[in-house]
This record gives C-alpha cells, sequence and structure tokens, in this order.
C-alpha cells in the first residue's frame, strides 16, 4: 500500500517536553532497598531519539512546525475536574512525587503537561483550518491513559480526549473518530465517550496487559453510545499478520461505516517488536501499513483530516524507526532511510496471521455486526 500523494503534515514538539522529570525509578519500580535506582520506562530518551532521527534526514524540511502553548484551565476543564487539576498543580509545586498509577512528576510536570496539551489543540487548529493536511504531536507526557479525575499509565492530561473536544467545541466537528494503536488499551477516550453516539473508539491492544482487566471485547459503549467502542484485545505475540488483519476486518470496517469528520490516532510505539512493556512483534513497515489505511479514509471522509498524538514506546532503538515511517506515510515523503531491524524482525517465527489470532479477530467481529471478516 503506498501513499504517493505529497501533504503538508504539521509537526508539534517543544524541548519542554523532554524536560518532565519521572525521576529514578527503575522502569516501574519505585528505588528501595532491595530495588537498584535505574530509569523509568517512561522518559525522554524515545522521544528525543525520534526526534533527531527527523533531524538528520530529509523529513525535517517536509514537516511544517507548530508552536504549542499552555493550555488554559477553561479548555482543560472540558474534560478534566477542578480537583484533578488543582491536586496536579499542588503535587508538583511541592517538587513532585508519586501522582498516581506508576507516574511520577516532578516540579514542573504539570506545566508541561499543559504546554502537551495546548500543542494538540495548536494541531487541532492548523488541520482543521487548513494550514496543514494532518499533524503529528511528539509530545510528553503522553495523555491516552488519563481519565477524568485519574492519573495512570504515565498520562496526566488526557491529550487526545482534549483535542477531540477542542475540535467539537471550537470547530463545530460532530463526529469524530479515535484509533489507538498502542500496546496498551486505551481507557482515557474510552472512559469520556463512552455513552456519546457521535464519537468512535477503537483500541487495539494486547490483552489484559494496562490497564487491568480494561478493554475487553464486549464493552461496547453504552445508552446512545451503544456500537460506539470497539476494543481489539490482541493475544501476545501478535504480528504483522493479526494486527493487519485485524486493521482490515476490524478497524477500517468501522471507520467507513462511522463516516468520521476527523480522525486522531493514539500513536504508541510499544507494539513493536523490541519493546519492553509489550509482547508483540510489529516493525516499522506495518506502523506504515496502519497509516497508509487510516490516510484512506481520511482522504474519502474527512477531507485528509487526521492527527496522531505521541504516546507510549519505550525502546530508545527503535522507536524513531517507527515513527519515521508514519511521518513518511502522512507527508508523502521517503527519506531513504532503511530501517536497520527490520530485516530481523520480519524473519521472527509467527509474523504470518495464526488460527487462534483470527478466531479472536472473528469473537471481536460477533460482538460488532458492522464488521466484516
Amino acid at each position: 500500500m503506498q501513499s504517493a500523494k505529497t501533504r503538508k503534515t504539521g509537526f508539534v514538539y517543544a524541548e519542554q517536553f523532554m524536560w518532565h522529570d519521572t525521576q529514578r525509578y527503575n522502569l516501574l519500580v519505585a528505588p528501595g532497598l532491595t530495588v537498584q535506582p535505574g530509569e523509568h520506562a517512561e522518559n525522554e530518551e524515545t522521544k528525543r531519539r525520534f526526534r533527531n532521527l527527523i533531524a538528520v534526514t530529509s523529513m525535517e524540511d517536509e514537516l511544517v512546525p507548530i508552536k504549542a502553548r499552555a493550555a488554559t484551565e477553561t479548555e482543560l476543564l472540558r474534560f478534566h475536574t477542578p480537583k484533578h487539576l488543582s491536586d496536579l498543580d499542588a503535587l508538583c509545586k511541592a517538587g513532585g512525587g508519586e501522582a498516581g498509577g506508576k507516574s511520577p512528576v516532578g516540579p514542573a510536570s504539570f506545566d508541561i503537561a499543559k504546554l502537551a496539551v495546548g500543542g494538540v489543540l495548536e494541531a487541532v487548529d492548523a488541520v482543521i483550518n487548513g494550514t496543514v493536511d494532518n499533524a503529528y504531536v511528539l509530545c510528553r507526557p503522553p495523555g491516552h491513559h488519563a481519565e477524568k479525575e485519574l492519573v495512570t499509565g504515565f498520562c496526566l492530561l488526557a491529550n487526545g480526549v482534549l483535542g477531540v473536544e477542542h475540535a467539537r467545541q471550537v470547530h463545530g466537528l460532530k463526529r469524530i473518530a479515535i484509533v489507538d494503536w498502542d500496546v496498551h488499551h486505551g481507557n482515557g477516550a474510552e472512559s469520556a465517550f463512552y455513552n456519546d453516539p457521535d464519537i468512535l473508539t477503537i483500541s487495539m491492544h494486547q490483552d489484559n496487559l494496562f490497564p487491568p482487566d480494561r478493554g475487553g471485547m464486549a464493552e461496547l459503549g453504552a445508552g446512545a453510545g451503544a456500537g460506539t467502542n470497539l476494543n481489539i484485545p490482541l493475544l501476545p505475540g501478535s504480528g504483522s499478520g493479526a494486527y493487519r488483519a485485524a486493521f482490515d476486518q476490524l478497524v477500517i470496517p468501522e471507520l467507513k461505516d462511522f463516516q468520521p469528520e476527523m480522525i486522531f490516532v493514539a500513536s504508541g510505539f510499544d507494539a513493536s517488536a523490541l519493546d519492553p512493556l509489550g509482547h508483540m512483534m510489529l516493525s516499522s513497515r506495518d506502523y506504515a501499513y496502519m497509516t497508509d489505511a487510516l490516510m484512506l479514509i481520511a482522504d474519502t471522509h474527512c477531507q485528509g483530516r487526521m492527527l496522531m498524538t505521541h504516546e507510549g514506546g519505550y525502546s530508545a532503538a527503535y522507536v524513531p524507526y517507527c515513527g519515521l515511517a508514519v511521518l513518511e506515510r502522512m507527508t508523502g515523503h521517503d527519506t531513504g532511510v532503511v530501517d536497520p531491524f527490520l530485516g530481523f524482525i520480519e524473519n521472527y517465527g509467527g509474523q504470518k496471521l495464526l488460527p487462534h489470532q483470527q478466531a479472536v479477530i472473528e469473537e471481536v467481529a460477533a460482538h460488532h455486526p458492522k464488521t466484516k471478516t
């Protein structure tokens, strides 16, 4: 699948995003007498290396810079509660600490999180106003696990959810789809829009990885929003075949039926084969495949409007190549950079679609009569 059309792609990045301090945890665990201090999984290195790879390739000249600004309290209250904001503010002003759900923060983290949200809002404006065709927001902290009054999974504020609300409340869009391909369940968007018939939420994730006991295929939305929540809990070890089949048989038919006016993507690269916090086997070429598929839907139904917010991805070595592959598809520009890990990953056993993986896809489809297998 090729994306030959050249597009104007907005890109949000701020050095301050890299200054969000997640302290000296050992991956996910606070240091102690039997836990040697190390590096928190959600540190700046993966994002900085992604930005650096852009800087040393021809992609640097293809992106349209969009400057981030701090989201206002009014904008944050479109989803979060005053208590959520005041608790985060107080913790950071006190010097930082554990904000919840293995999510440590530093003194500047709340201000940086507001800057991340504001970057998303500026990107929404640019896409809808036609300044750019689509946009990628390379921000920290991530946001797809944050709920109305919950910090968890390294996420302080719901970046993508607030972007959706901005598109609705400021620009008047009616029907918006969210596709989350992070290896962990997109509980933030699900909790925000579970009863909303105008927002389609789709999450492809490793079954029961994080958050625990969330993201089941029987969770379809409720009330007026019944049928507008699609969870695809793939089995550990799923690779190219399983993901592409799930995209072709579930994600794309659901999007075609819904006909959104804009697509938001929670772009986590932790389903890659080299990630320490997931057990999937994707390569950069798989992320390019999924991006192409979404862009075809966006071109057909959304005037090309698509916005990606950077979420997880904890392999400093591999995230940059996955991210660059996505940007190449979004821009239509081939940098000529060869993924040095690609041949190794694509040679893994089990990359083809396996019968037990197809069975999961068919079980998900049985819950959603609109999807076709």
